[in-house]
């Protein structure tokens, strides 16, 4: 989970100004967290308010999202989510955007076999991103990283994702050229799980993501989060990223890495 702050803030910067290169300064005065940190950290104490009673789990991400979201207003929202995060009785609307894979990284760390991964993935989703597409996405996400966490090899991950959701047969330099900028799951989430794959350490991770341009943030969010759960994280890293969260999100992040990790 972690993974996926550090990649979303690491990747702020360059949402607007691609960069198509892993040669970069990880951390800058213009870097900041985006809507991809506070979503994620929503599920996070979604997961926490719903103490492994998952029946009360879809109400709690309902009601964190809505609750924290609401703090922090011009986090870069998309506007049918940011619609969402301000109805009364918010109702899913058939998205298949991004939002759905690049908050799901918590889910991974209280879920005990895949079946449960994907089910829990499927509820903090389904709340607003219930299209197939996000739902997979999503999926997708929750999985590569659950399966990181199982110190599963990269190769039967790769095999795992290709199975159940996305064909991976392209290489980060292939794609990095001529790919744009591309909000859906479909057209971001098998390029972050490959970052992942094709990366030798967590910053590398982090660099092959940024690199192929894009929805920086959330792709290296993506990826981070399963990079994190593959490899850790360096310390120096993990304290760097912490100073760009305010003190209620740093609580949140806390209270999760105690109770999961």
């Amino acid at each position: 989970m972690i993974g996926a702050i550090i990649g979303d803030i690491v990747g702020s910067r360059f949402e607007r100004a691609n960069c198509k290169s892993t040669k970069f300064e990880l951390f800058t005065k213009r870097c900041s967290f985006t809507d991809d940190t506070v979503m994620t950290l929503a599920i996070a104490k979604a997961l926490l308010e719903s103490d492994n009673d998952w029946s009360r789990l879809r109400e709690n991400a309902v009601k964190c999202m809505q609750e924290i979201g609401r703090r922090y207003p011009n986090c870069g929202y998309g506007q049918m989510f940011y619609l969402w995060l301000h109805k009364r009785t918010p109702k899913p609307y058939n998205s298949f955007g991004n939002g759905a894979a690049m908050r799901v990284s918590p889910v991974a760390y209280v879920a005990e076999t895949i079946e449960q991964c994907i089910k829990l993935s499927g509820i903090v989703t389904g709340v607003s991103h219930n299209h197939p597409e996000g739902l997979k996405g999503a999926q997708a996400a929750a999985v590569a990283t659950w399966a990181a966490l199982q110190e599963m090899p990269k190769q039967e991950i790769r095999e795992l994702i290709e199975d159940r959701f996305y064909d991976l047969n392209f290489t980060i330099d292939e794609i990095r050229p001529k790919y744009r900028f591309d909000a859906s799951c479909q057209g971001s989430v098998p390029q972050a799980i490959k970052a992942f794959l094709e990366s030798d350490d967590f910053e590398s991770a982090i660099r092959l993501a940024v690199s192929i341009g894009g929805d920086s943030d959330t792709i290296a969010a993506i990826a981070g989060g399963i990079a994190e759960a593959y490899y850790g994280i360096p310390e120096h890293i993990k304290m760097q990223a912490i100073k760009y969260l305010t003190e209620d999100l740093r609580d949140i992040m806390v209270e999760f890495e105690v109770a999961y990790y």
